[in-house]
């Protein structure tokens, strides 16, 4: 745009820091850099605002790059600067093995427990996760005469409006957001902070103004996925089968992005407390945690590490019957029924959506003949791993191929995926993103961990928190659509969670190890 500056934003690496000092003299003498502007840090709860700091503007995003790095600055870290991400799974894994707070409860599991002959339990624990798009957040902002239009890639620019509107005190109708192609999303891009960032720059500068994130920026300064604990015990059947499930998840929760005082994620109906199976006796329970950094939605949110505590654990109690587990997975899904996951006090309105575990049947069904799975034979580093899961109303079943060779090196020759989304428009489309999702579910599995140390974000670009190469995805992924004229569903996300279960269960059938702790990559295969 005529007369556009440029910025780049250097922020506190702890959340919640706030600026001690800064030396600006070294940045405004790198060529193209003008000058130096101070953000207010966040008001908690953080929200979408704009988390603060020194922005170095330019007359191109090159200049306000590398004047940032003159910067001589100096930060009041906070409290945050105490978390460290392997003393806090532990933490959560402590409060995993403790009663949490009951989200559902059906039978009496106490006294099933008691008169048990045979339990199985198992601990699960899935780490922060980052979004990683291609295209790192940017946006671009002119306020002028009261009002701001923006360019941005986001996935909500209703959020762009609320959001400018309170960050610069004006009416969200005097913001106009224009949303530019997005270069990968996930989730991340639902959050615009970085919109707010430039609108702020603009009022302040009187002109308008370009925010490019680098990747470091992307990676250190995430709405970051939460890290999870997971527990859950059966008790077992002389065949096998669960009289009994317990399950406790504890994770940071979204809410924290609203409230300060948020400590429980909620199980909600993410895979924890809708889990499909007959068994007479249930209880999902959810213990509290403090978040330490930003937490947001991303791809497939809660139903990610509930996929797979909840399918590996099934897998688990298989083996140990001794069954093929396409079978023992068809038989404690037990007769198609209709299981009521709501509130009470949504129940006496019609639901057009119920879980339905004949849906749930079906795809199971149908991916196994689609895979060819009773023709497969798993052991010597080659196995095959199903999971099903039910997540934004539509169900998945996964069967994964993979072989681990000598070395412990991972290849997916096969992804076979069977989809009930409800009645399909574009089928096209529907496949591209259950390809994509297996993908993007791979990387999850293999290699997806944010780790912090003194409430600093350990990881920075690519060569630590690395996404599939095409030598490390699926080699072939094939998804079947189920043809229905239920209500339509949703398909961008419920590709992700069978791909973590489906996978760790293919390394036991290849290897005899049971996985229990994502990522892969910190796994001893051979």
């Amino acid at each position: 745009m005529p007369g556009m500056l440029y910025a780049s934003i250097e922020r506190a690496p702890v959340l919640g820091g706030k600026l001690k000092s800064c030396d600006d003299a070294d940045a405004r003498k790198v060529p193209g850099v003008s000058q130096t502007v101070t953000i207010d840090p966040f008001k908690p709860p953080y929200g979408f605002q704009a988390l603060g700091g020194v922005a170095v503007v330019a007359e191109n995003t090159w200049a306000a790059m590398q004047g940032r790095k003159k910067l001589k600055v100096e930060w009041e870290l906070g409290p945050n600067t105490s978390y460290d991400s392997e003393t806090y799974r532990k933490s959560l894994q402590e409060t995993a093995r403790k009663p949490g707070r009951v989200e559902r409860s059906v039978g009496d599991v106490d006294a099933a427990f008691a008169s048990a002959t045979k339990t199985h339990e198992a601990e699960y624990y899935a780490p922060h996760l980052a979004h990683a798009p291609m295209e790192p957040p940017a946006a671009v902002a002119e306020f002028k005469d009261g009002k701001v239009v923006a360019w941005a890639a986001t996935q909500n620019p209703q959020a762009v409006q609320d959001t400018v509107a309170k960050a610069l005190g004006i009416d969200k109708k005097d913001v106009t957001c224009h949303v530019t192609l997005l270069g990968g999303g996930f989730g991340r891009k639902s959050k615009p902070d970085y919109v707010a960032e430039a609108a702020i720059l603009s009022r302040q500068l009187g002109k308008p103004v370009k925010v490019v994130w680098s990747r470091e920026d992307d990676v250190h300064f995430d709405y970051f996925h939460s890290a999870a604990a997971m527990y859950i015990k059966a008790a077992l059947d002389d065949k096998g089968r669960p009289t009994a499930w317990l399950g406790r998840s504890v994770y940071p929760p979204i809410g924290s992005q609203n409230s300060v005082d948020a400590r429980y994620g909620g199980a909600g109906g993410m895979g924890w407390i809708d889990v499909p199976f007959d068994i007479p006796n249930f209880r999902a329970e959810n213990g509290p945690a403090e978040a330490h950094v930003r937490i947001g939605w991303l791809r497939s949110v809660a139903n990610i590490y509930h996929a797979f505590a909840v399918h590996s654990f099934v897998d688990e109690l298989a083996v140990l019957a001794g069954r093929d587990r396409v079978e023992y997975l068809l038989e404690i899904l037990g007769q198609p029924r209709i299981i009521e996951t709501r509130p009470p006090a949504q129940q006496n309105r019609p639901n057009p959506y119920p879980l339905d575990t004949g849906r749930t049947r079906r795809v199971v069904e149908q991916v196994a003949e689609q895979s060819g799975w009773a023709k497969k034979k798993s052991g010597n580093g080659r196995g095959f791993g199903i999971a099903v899961h039910r997540s934004f109303l539509s169900y998945v079943a996964t069967v994964v191929e993979l072989e681990v060779d000598g070395q412990g090196r991972i290849r997916i020759p096969r992804v076979d995926t069977v989809v009930d989304a409800g009645k399909v428009v574009h089928p096209d489309r529907v496949r591209a993103q259950f390809e994509g999702a297996a993908v993007f579910g791979t990387g999850v599995a293999l290699m997806g961990e944010i780790t912090a140390k003194n409430g600093q974000i350990q990881q920075s670009n690519f060569h630590n928190y690395p996404v599939p190469r095409i030598n490390e995805a699926p080699y072939e992924t094939h998804v079947h659509i189920v043809s229905t004229d239920a209500p339509p569903a949703g398909v961008g996300e419920p590709g992700v969670p069978p791909m973590a279960p489906a996978i760790c269960n293919a390394i036991f059938a290849a290897t005899s190890k049971r996985i229990r702790e994502l990522p892969l990559k910190k796994q001893k295969l051979v």
